[in-house]
């Protein structure tokens, strides 16, 4: 597996929110949000391989329980399965973040993970199409795949997260939500169900929270700080 860094921070998202936790950051996306926080993993991916045993040897010497298996994609990668794994064979709390555009052939039996966090991807996301027309019809025919988002929720704790940057972006949300409903045939848990301002500086998070926190109470959804942002600021390694 690629890996783009390894580190302990505080888990800033969704619910674990606060949580102390070590962050493996595979590197490599088949998607290309224009609005993505890591190009370091996509539109310029940068990083080195590391097998199985020494990515678990640096979780380990972390001294941290919580491992959050991050990107990029990282179910872009064979290893990704096994390492969940081991890692929770060696009593480790697995988050697995994942666009939820891919679904591996061979998941273990359920649970597969400790917890599997599903950033479906909006129409908005895209790269414009001017500046990157062959990355604009890649990702707008890859970045949705409900088979794959509501196999990834039926073996796995879960939780969704959606980032939303206009009422439009959040109208879309709420129809994609009620299309897996139909498709798993049963009501998702709306507690579950984050949505999260678009931005990278606390100004930004802000202009977009004002009107987005009092809908989506509006809207029965859990509204999403990015805690990290407001902590941190846009930096690697947080």
């Amino acid at each position: 597996m690629r890996i783009a860094e390894l580190y302990v921070s505080l888990q800033g998202e969704g619910l674990l929110a606060g949580t102390p936790s070590v962050f493996v950051r595979s590197s490599g996306c088949n998607l290309r949000c224009h609005w993505c926080d890591t190009p370091f993993t996509s539109w310029k991916p940068v990083g080195e391989e590391w097998g199985i045993e020494r990515i678990v040897a640096a979780v380990v010497a972390t001294g941290h329980r919580h491992v959050v298996l991050t990107g990029g994609e990282p179910l872009l990668f064979e290893d990704a399965i096994p390492l969940v794994n081991t890692l929770r064979r060696t009593g480790h709390h697995v988050t697995v973040e994942t666009a939820g555009t891919l679904l591996p052939d061979r998941l273990p039996t359920a649970p597969w993970t400790d917890l599997v966090s599903v950033s479906p991807k909006l129409a908005s996301s895209a790269p414009a199409a001017d500046e990157h027309p062959a990355w604009h019809r890649r990702h707008a025919s890859a970045r949705r795949s409900d088979q794959a988002i509501t196999g990834l929720l039926a073996d796995a704790p879960w939780q969704l997260k959606f980032v939303v940057g206009s009422p439009a972006d959040l109208d879309e949300a709420l129809a994609w939500l009620a299309d897996l409903e139909v498709r798993r045939g049963a009501a998702l848990d709306r507690r579950r169900v984050f949505v999260m301002p678009e931005g990278t500086d606390s100004a930004g998070l802000a202009r977009t929270s004002a009107w987005l926190h009092p809908a989506c109470r509006g809207a029965g959804l859990a509204f999403g700080p990015r805690h990290h942002i407001a902590w941190f600021g846009h930096t690697r390694g947080t």
